[in-house]
Protein backbone atom coordinates (compact mmCIF):
# COMPACT_ATOMS: atom_id res chain seq x y z
CA UNK A 1 0.00 0.00 0.00
CA UNK A 2 1.50 3.32 -1.06
CA UNK A 3 1.99 5.86 1.73
CA UNK A 4 0.05 9.13 1.55
CA UNK A 5 2.38 11.94 0.46
CA UNK A 6 1.52 15.07 2.39
CA UNK A 7 3.00 18.55 2.68
CA UNK A 8 4.91 19.43 5.84
CA UNK A 9 2.78 21.09 8.51
CA UNK A 10 -0.97 21.09 8.90
CA UNK A 11 -3.30 19.64 6.28
CA UNK A 12 -7.08 19.61 6.00
CA UNK A 13 -8.40 16.44 4.36
CA UNK A 14 -11.96 16.53 3.03
CA UNK A 15 -12.91 12.86 3.23
CA UNK A 16 -15.92 11.23 1.57
CA UNK A 17 -17.53 8.49 3.68
CA UNK A 18 -20.21 5.88 2.86
CA UNK A 19 -23.80 7.02 2.29
CA UNK A 20 -25.07 3.74 3.73
CA UNK A 21 -23.05 0.58 3.17
CA UNK A 22 -19.99 0.78 5.46
CA UNK A 23 -17.86 -1.03 2.89
CA UNK A 24 -18.29 1.84 0.39
CA UNK A 25 -15.16 3.63 1.59
CA UNK A 26 -11.86 3.90 -0.27
CA UNK A 27 -8.57 2.46 0.96
CA UNK A 28 -7.12 5.95 0.79
CA UNK A 29 -9.89 7.33 3.01
CA UNK A 30 -9.24 4.64 5.63
CA UNK A 31 -5.51 5.34 5.54
CA UNK A 32 -6.04 9.09 6.01
CA UNK A 33 -8.60 8.62 8.80
CA UNK A 34 -6.10 6.34 10.55
CA UNK A 35 -3.21 8.82 10.25
CA UNK A 36 -4.70 12.24 11.08
CA UNK A 37 -4.52 13.90 14.47
CA UNK A 38 -8.23 14.70 14.60
CA UNK A 39 -11.45 13.79 12.76
CA UNK A 40 -14.07 16.56 12.60
CA UNK A 41 -17.43 14.83 12.13
CA UNK A 42 -20.93 16.09 11.44
CA UNK A 43 -22.37 13.14 13.42
CA UNK A 44 -19.83 11.71 15.86
CA UNK A 45 -21.92 8.62 16.65
CA UNK A 46 -22.26 7.65 13.01
CA UNK A 47 -18.59 8.35 12.31
CA UNK A 48 -17.47 6.30 15.32
CA UNK A 49 -19.49 3.33 14.00
CA UNK A 50 -17.65 3.62 10.68
CA UNK A 51 -14.28 3.91 12.41
CA UNK A 52 -14.98 0.97 14.71
CA UNK A 53 -16.07 -1.14 11.71
CA UNK A 54 -12.61 -0.56 10.20
CA UNK A 55 -10.58 -0.68 13.44
CA UNK A 56 -9.72 3.05 13.59
CA UNK A 57 -9.48 4.72 17.02
CA UNK A 58 -8.36 8.28 16.29
CA UNK A 59 -9.88 11.24 18.18
CA UNK A 60 -13.23 12.54 16.91
CA UNK A 61 -14.79 15.95 17.54
CA UNK A 62 -18.22 17.31 16.64
CA UNK A 63 -18.48 19.65 13.64
CA UNK A 64 -22.04 20.28 12.47
CA UNK A 65 -24.12 23.21 11.16
CA UNK A 66 -24.92 24.65 14.59
CA UNK A 67 -21.26 24.92 15.64
CA UNK A 68 -19.47 25.40 12.30
CA UNK A 69 -19.03 29.18 12.43
CA UNK A 70 -17.78 28.99 16.03
CA UNK A 71 -15.40 26.06 15.60
CA UNK A 72 -13.96 26.76 12.16
CA UNK A 73 -11.57 29.52 13.33
CA UNK A 74 -10.26 27.34 16.17
CA UNK A 75 -9.67 24.42 13.83
CA UNK A 76 -7.91 26.67 11.34
CA UNK A 77 -5.59 27.76 14.17
CA UNK A 78 -4.85 24.09 14.91
CA UNK A 79 -4.13 23.47 11.22
CA UNK A 80 -1.75 26.45 11.11
CA UNK A 81 -0.02 25.01 14.20
CA UNK A 82 0.65 21.81 12.28
CA UNK A 83 -2.28 19.50 13.00
CA UNK A 84 -3.64 17.18 10.33
CA UNK A 85 -7.46 17.17 10.42
CA UNK A 86 -9.93 15.07 8.45
CA UNK A 87 -13.36 16.59 7.80
CA UNK A 88 -16.19 14.09 7.35
CA UNK A 89 -19.94 14.61 7.02
CA UNK A 90 -22.87 12.51 8.13
CA UNK A 91 -22.58 10.62 4.83
CA UNK A 92 -21.08 11.23 1.42
CA UNK A 93 -18.82 14.14 0.52
CA UNK A 94 -18.45 17.09 2.96
CA UNK A 95 -19.38 20.55 1.77
CA UNK A 96 -22.07 19.36 -0.67
CA UNK A 97 -25.25 20.33 1.22
CA UNK A 98 -23.28 19.51 4.37
CA UNK A 99 -21.03 21.46 6.79
CA UNK A 100 -17.52 22.31 5.64
CA UNK A 101 -17.63 25.57 3.69
CA UNK A 102 -16.33 27.82 6.50
CA UNK A 103 -13.54 25.44 7.49
CA UNK A 104 -12.35 24.97 3.91
CA UNK A 105 -12.49 28.73 3.23
CA UNK A 106 -10.61 29.45 6.44
CA UNK A 107 -7.91 26.90 5.70
CA UNK A 108 -7.42 28.25 2.17
CA UNK A 109 -7.17 31.82 3.49
CA UNK A 110 -4.57 30.70 6.05
CA UNK A 111 -2.47 28.98 3.40
CA UNK A 112 -3.18 25.48 4.71
CA UNK A 113 -3.29 22.73 2.04
CA UNK A 114 -6.80 21.34 1.51
CA UNK A 115 -6.74 17.82 0.07
CA UNK A 116 -9.83 16.06 -1.35
CA UNK A 117 -10.23 12.35 -0.59
CA UNK A 118 -13.06 11.45 -3.01
CA UNK A 119 -15.58 8.67 -2.64
CA UNK A 120 -19.28 8.04 -2.14
CA UNK A 121 -21.91 10.62 -3.13
CA UNK A 122 -25.69 10.20 -3.19
CA UNK A 123 -25.83 12.56 -6.17
CA UNK A 124 -23.34 10.57 -8.27
CA UNK A 125 -24.90 7.25 -7.20
CA UNK A 126 -28.42 8.16 -8.37
CA UNK A 127 -27.33 10.10 -11.46
CA UNK A 128 -25.42 7.03 -12.66
CA UNK A 129 -28.49 4.75 -12.63
CA UNK A 130 -31.33 7.21 -13.25
CA UNK A 131 -31.73 6.67 -16.96
CA UNK A 132 -32.26 10.41 -17.52
CA UNK A 133 -30.04 12.72 -19.61
CA UNK A 134 -27.18 13.68 -17.30
CA UNK A 135 -24.39 14.82 -19.62
CA UNK A 136 -25.14 18.12 -17.87
CA UNK A 137 -27.23 18.38 -14.70
CA UNK A 138 -28.11 21.04 -12.12
CA UNK A 139 -27.58 20.26 -8.44
CA UNK A 140 -30.26 22.14 -6.46
CA UNK A 141 -29.63 20.61 -3.01
CA UNK A 142 -32.35 20.80 -0.37
CA UNK A 143 -35.42 22.81 -1.42
CA UNK A 144 -37.07 25.12 1.15
CA UNK A 145 -39.14 23.34 3.79
CA UNK A 146 -42.03 25.82 3.64
CA UNK A 147 -44.59 24.92 0.98
CA UNK A 148 -44.93 28.40 -0.55
CA UNK A 149 -41.17 28.95 -0.76
CA UNK A 150 -40.59 25.47 -2.17
CA UNK A 151 -43.20 25.95 -4.91
CA UNK A 152 -41.73 29.35 -5.82
CA UNK A 153 -38.24 27.83 -6.09
CA UNK A 154 -39.49 25.03 -8.34
CA UNK A 155 -41.48 27.38 -10.56
CA UNK A 156 -38.33 29.44 -11.07
CA UNK A 157 -36.75 26.27 -12.49
CA UNK A 158 -39.62 25.40 -14.84
CA UNK A 159 -37.58 26.20 -17.99
CA UNK A 160 -34.29 24.72 -16.75
CA UNK A 161 -33.18 22.43 -19.61
CA UNK A 162 -30.82 20.25 -17.54
CA UNK A 163 -31.87 17.33 -15.35
CA UNK A 164 -32.23 18.67 -11.81
CA UNK A 165 -31.03 16.94 -8.63
CA UNK A 166 -32.71 17.59 -5.28
CA UNK A 167 -32.07 16.24 -1.78
CA UNK A 168 -35.09 15.73 0.47
CA UNK A 169 -36.08 14.08 3.72
CA UNK A 170 -38.27 11.04 3.07
CA UNK A 171 -41.14 12.49 5.10
CA UNK A 172 -41.33 15.50 2.74
CA UNK A 173 -41.00 13.66 -0.59
CA UNK A 174 -44.78 13.57 -1.15
CA UNK A 175 -45.16 17.31 -0.65
CA UNK A 176 -42.12 17.94 -2.86
CA UNK A 177 -43.64 15.84 -5.67
CA UNK A 178 -46.96 17.72 -5.37
CA UNK A 179 -45.14 21.01 -5.86
CA UNK A 180 -42.98 19.58 -8.65
CA UNK A 181 -46.14 18.55 -10.54
CA UNK A 182 -47.54 22.06 -10.10
CA UNK A 183 -44.29 23.63 -11.33
CA UNK A 184 -43.18 21.23 -14.07
CA UNK A 185 -46.32 19.35 -15.11
CA UNK A 186 -47.39 15.80 -14.31
CA UNK A 187 -45.75 14.27 -17.38
CA UNK A 188 -42.14 15.30 -16.58
CA UNK A 189 -39.90 12.25 -15.98
CA UNK A 190 -38.49 11.76 -12.49
CA UNK A 191 -36.57 9.29 -10.32
CA UNK A 192 -36.67 9.03 -6.53
CA UNK A 193 -33.78 7.18 -4.89
CA UNK A 194 -34.45 6.24 -1.29
CA UNK A 195 -31.96 4.79 1.21
CA UNK A 196 -29.28 4.47 -1.50
CA UNK A 197 -26.71 1.68 -0.85
CA UNK A 198 -28.59 0.65 2.31
CA UNK A 199 -30.53 -2.54 3.05
CA UNK A 200 -33.86 -1.07 1.88
CA UNK A 201 -32.54 0.78 -1.18
CA UNK A 202 -35.33 1.65 -3.59
CA UNK A 203 -35.62 3.44 -6.94
CA UNK A 204 -38.95 4.80 -8.17
CA UNK A 205 -38.98 5.78 -11.84
CA UNK A 206 -41.67 7.22 -14.10
CA UNK A 207 -43.49 10.49 -14.60
CA UNK A 208 -43.89 12.86 -11.69
CA UNK A 209 -47.54 11.79 -11.51
CA UNK A 210 -46.80 8.04 -11.44
CA UNK A 211 -44.00 8.41 -8.90
CA UNK A 212 -46.30 10.51 -6.73
CA UNK A 213 -48.96 7.80 -6.80
CA UNK A 214 -46.39 5.16 -5.88
CA UNK A 215 -45.33 7.21 -2.85
CA UNK A 216 -48.83 8.18 -1.67
CA UNK A 217 -49.91 4.97 0.15
CA UNK A 218 -46.58 4.75 1.98
CA UNK A 219 -46.26 8.24 3.43
CA UNK A 220 -44.32 9.34 5.31
CA UNK A 221 -41.36 7.60 3.68
CA UNK A 222 -38.56 6.75 6.11
CA UNK A 223 -34.97 7.81 5.56
CA UNK A 224 -33.44 10.21 3.10
CA UNK A 225 -34.16 10.63 -0.60
CA UNK A 226 -32.45 11.98 -3.69
CA UNK A 227 -34.79 13.14 -6.46
CA UNK A 228 -33.99 13.70 -10.12
CA UNK A 229 -36.40 15.61 -12.38
CA UNK A 230 -35.88 15.79 -16.12
CA UNK A 231 -35.22 19.20 -17.59
CA UNK A 232 -37.67 21.18 -19.68
CA UNK A 233 -38.13 19.91 -23.23
CA UNK A 234 -36.59 21.93 -26.02
CA UNK A 235 -38.67 24.94 -26.98
CA UNK A 236 -40.19 24.75 -30.46
CA UNK A 237 -38.11 26.58 -33.05
CA UNK A 238 -39.03 30.17 -33.71
CA UNK A 239 -41.23 30.51 -36.78
CA UNK A 240 -39.55 31.58 -39.99
CA UNK A 241 -40.45 35.16 -40.96
CA UNK A 242 -41.89 33.92 -44.26
CA UNK A 243 -44.52 31.80 -42.47
CA UNK A 244 -45.58 34.79 -40.37
CA UNK A 245 -45.69 36.92 -43.52
CA UNK A 246 -47.87 34.32 -45.22
CA UNK A 247 -50.26 34.37 -42.28
CA UNK A 248 -50.44 38.16 -42.40
CA UNK A 249 -51.13 38.17 -46.15
CA UNK A 250 -53.82 35.50 -45.78
CA UNK A 251 -55.50 37.45 -42.97
CA UNK A 252 -55.44 40.69 -45.00
CA UNK A 253 -56.88 38.86 -48.01
CA UNK A 254 -59.72 37.69 -45.75
CA UNK A 255 -60.48 41.33 -44.94
CA UNK A 256 -59.02 41.51 -41.43
CA UNK A 257 -57.52 44.74 -40.18
CA UNK A 258 -53.91 45.06 -39.05
CA UNK A 259 -54.84 45.36 -35.37
CA UNK A 260 -57.13 42.32 -35.43
CA UNK A 261 -54.75 40.04 -37.31
CA UNK A 262 -51.79 41.12 -35.18
CA UNK A 263 -53.41 39.81 -32.01
CA UNK A 264 -54.45 36.52 -33.63
CA UNK A 265 -51.11 35.81 -35.31
CA UNK A 266 -49.14 36.79 -32.20
CA UNK A 267 -51.06 34.16 -30.20
CA UNK A 268 -50.68 31.53 -32.91
CA UNK A 269 -46.92 31.98 -33.31
CA UNK A 270 -46.03 32.91 -29.74
CA UNK A 271 -44.72 36.32 -30.76
CA UNK A 272 -45.14 39.79 -29.24
CA UNK A 273 -48.19 41.53 -30.71
CA UNK A 274 -46.19 44.68 -31.45
CA UNK A 275 -43.70 42.69 -33.53
CA UNK A 276 -46.48 41.22 -35.68
CA UNK A 277 -48.14 44.64 -35.97
CA UNK A 278 -44.90 46.21 -37.25
CA UNK A 279 -44.43 43.36 -39.71
CA UNK A 280 -47.98 43.74 -40.99
CA UNK A 281 -47.47 47.47 -41.58
CA UNK A 282 -44.26 46.76 -43.47
CA UNK A 283 -46.14 44.43 -45.81
CA UNK A 284 -48.85 46.98 -46.60
CA UNK A 285 -48.82 48.22 -50.25
CA UNK A 286 -46.96 51.46 -50.57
Amino acid sequence: MRAERTPAGGVLYVVATPIGNLDDVTLRALRVLGEVDLIAAEDTRRTRRLLAHHGIRNPVTSYHDAVERERAPRMVAELVAGKRIALVSDAGTPGIADPGYHLVRGAIAAGVPVVPIPGASAVAALVSVAGLPVERFAFEGFPPHRAGQRLARLRALAREPRTMVFLEAGRRVGAFLDDAIAAFGAAREAVVGRELTKLHEELLRGTLASVREAVRPREPLPGEATVLVAGAPDAPPAPEPASVDDAIRAARAAGKGVGELSAEIARAFGLPRKEVYRRALALEPK
